[in-house]
Parts: C-alpha cells; sequence; structure tokens
C-alpha cells in the first residue's frame, strides 16, 4: 500500500461536504488500507478521506486500542459537553481547545457493509466527532475557543 498526501489547510477539499459512499468493493477496502496506513506513518489517531483528497464519507481511526474503520458515519447519539486540546494532521504545529460531547454513539458501515455501532467516550468521542466534522468540510480551528502553535 502506498503511503497518501495528508491535504493542508487551505485545500478546497478539506472544506467540501462528502459524499455517502454507495458501493463498498474492492476500491474502497484499499482505501481503508491505505488510510490506516498513512495515518499510522503520520503518528495520528485519526484521519478522513477528504484529508487524503477524497471527497467520500469514509473515516479510521485509532486511539490507541485497535484500528476502527467507519463508512457512512453518522452520530446518533451524544452526551455531556467537555474542552480538550485537539490538533489535526492537516494543520501541523496548530492546536486549540475545542468543546465536544464526551460521550458520542456513531452508527456506521464496516468494510464488509454491515452495520456497526461504535460507542466512544474520552478521547475516542473526540476523534470521532473530529473525524465526521471533516467529512461535513468542518476544520476543527472553526471550533475551537482557544488556538495555539506548537506543543500539545
Amino acid at each position: 500500500m502506498a503511503i497518501l498526501e495528508i491535504r493542508k489547510a487551505g485545500d478546497e477539499v478539506l472544506k467540501k461536504i462528502s459524499e455517502p459512499v454507495v458501493k463498498i468493493d474492492r476500491k474502497i477496502r484499499q482505501l481503508l488500507n491505505a488510510m490506516a496506513e498513512t495515518m499510522y506513518a503520520a503518528d495520528g489517531v485519526g484521519l478522513a478521506a477528504p484529508q487524503v483528497g477524497i471527497s467520500l464519507r469514509i473515516v479510521v481511526i485509532d486511539t490507541g486500542e485497535g484500528l476502527i474503520e467507519l463508512i457512512n458515519p453518522v452520530i446518533t447519539a451524544q452526551d455531556k459537553l467537555e474542552t480538550g486540546t485537539e490538533g489535526c494532521l492537516s494543520l501541523p504545529g496548530v492546536f486549540g481547545e475545542v468543546e465536544r460531547f464526551a460521550e458520542v454513539t456513531v452508527e456506521a458501515l464496516n468494510r464488509n457493509g454491515k452495520k456497526i455501532v461504535i460507542q466512544g467516550t474520552g478521547l475516542l468521542a473526540r476523534a470521532l466527532q473530529h473525524e465526521i466534522d471533516h467529512l461535513d468540510g468542518v476544520l476543527f480551528i472553526e471550533r475551537a475557543k482557544t488556538i495555539h502553535k506548537g506543543q500539545k
């Protein structure tokens, strides 16, 4: 698999609302593989297809508990707000304090087209919301209360 180019802020694909995946085929599974490889190579915890220039509703996440692949993810429940620090592979060296839900439930399809339900708290909840925002053309800096450069 190849490492894909991560698009940076200013690239118009990052501002578009992504299209739903209508057919999960070999090409989509190859994209999932390449996205995961790219995320790990960049030392990220999540990556959305628009970040690699593909305007489809696909996300990969690994907060340390194993790879999660989501196709057409939708947040179906959320609870309790909290503020935390976020960064983004599309905005290297930029961090911000963002208010997000502390608990979320997400429904999506897996690489085999089966419906899955993910319940996330803490970092996973934050990553799910951050990556789904990418699918809607929203960067974390648009939600940040404060923004700073450098280390978390």
